[in-house]
């Protein structure tokens, strides 16, 4: 799927998702919202998609929010079920960064800056950064970027916990795909029963944490895939994991 603002491209059980603004700092306007969520619906249904990369086109990440658009599309992120990569190759300011936060893993270029700057036009983030920055980096910390609006390198972000690898410009792309790549030879119900754990654990107790992962824990032992993988390490052979 192809279109002046967006670019769909599925290799290899991994589903990349471009942001094609670039003359825009591929800011999103509510068409490329509306073709973004129907991009994340398809990585949800597609059962031959495992793994998800968003980036951006050209040198940028992205910009924000031309407007007020709908679908919001950190909350569109946010609800696929199966991992998805942020390839951070340029700047995500604003609602980009919100966008970036709503991923599971980022990958930034060393070139990239970040910032969530809203307070300095009369606005507030509300694409979720008042809520995910905190679970990343600590409620004091997200305090201070978000009160005074900072803008930070991507040195900083790996400091704080905010993207988890920091690569050369012209290898951020080339080290998200490795990353999906090996992400998507899991098993694929591991991969989503391993993400809700986490995600929605961090809003239940310690205890009902635990019986929501056994209960997972024990969905996976119907499928067979899990037979795939006991059979194949005990004959110490790489496992073909079919997602049933």
């Amino acid at each position: 799927m192809t279109s002046p603002s967006l670019i769909f491209q599925l290799e290899a059980q991994v589903a990349t998702i471009t942001l094609n603004r670039p003359e825009a700092g591929n800011t999103f306007d509510s068409r490329m919202a509306y073709e973004f969520s129907d991009a994340c619906d398809r990585v949800n249904q597609d059962d031959l998609i495992r793994v998800a990369v968003l980036r951006g086109a050209g040198d940028t990440f992205c910009l924000g929010d031309d407007s007020d658009s709908s679908p919001g599309v950190a909350d569109v992120v946010s609800a696929v079920a199966k991992p998805v990569i942020a390839c951070i190759n340029g700047d995500a300011i604003s609602a980009g960064l919100e966008l970036a936060l709503a991923c599971d893993i980022r990958i930034a270029s060393v070139n990239a800056r970040f910032g969530l700057t809203q307070l300095q036009y009369g606005l507030m983030p509300h694409h979720g950064g008042t809520q995910r920055l905190p679970r990343l980096v600590g409620r004091g910390k997200a305090l201070e970027l978000i009160l005074t609006g900072a803008i930070f390198d991507s040195a900083e972000a790996a400091r704080m916990g905010l993207v988890s690898q920091v690569a050369p410009a012209t290898e951020v792309a080339n080290e998200a795909s490795k990353l999906a790549l090996r992400m998507a030879a899991m098993a694929p119900y591991s991969l989503r029963f391993a993400k809700e754990a986490i995600n929605k654990g961090l809003d239940l107790t310690l205890d009902q944490g635990l019986r929501l992962e056994a209960d997972l824990y024990f969905l996976m032992q119907t499928t067979r895939d899990r037979v795939e993988g006991i059979t194949c390490y005990l004959q110490k052979k790489a496992p073909h994991f079919e997602g049933r």
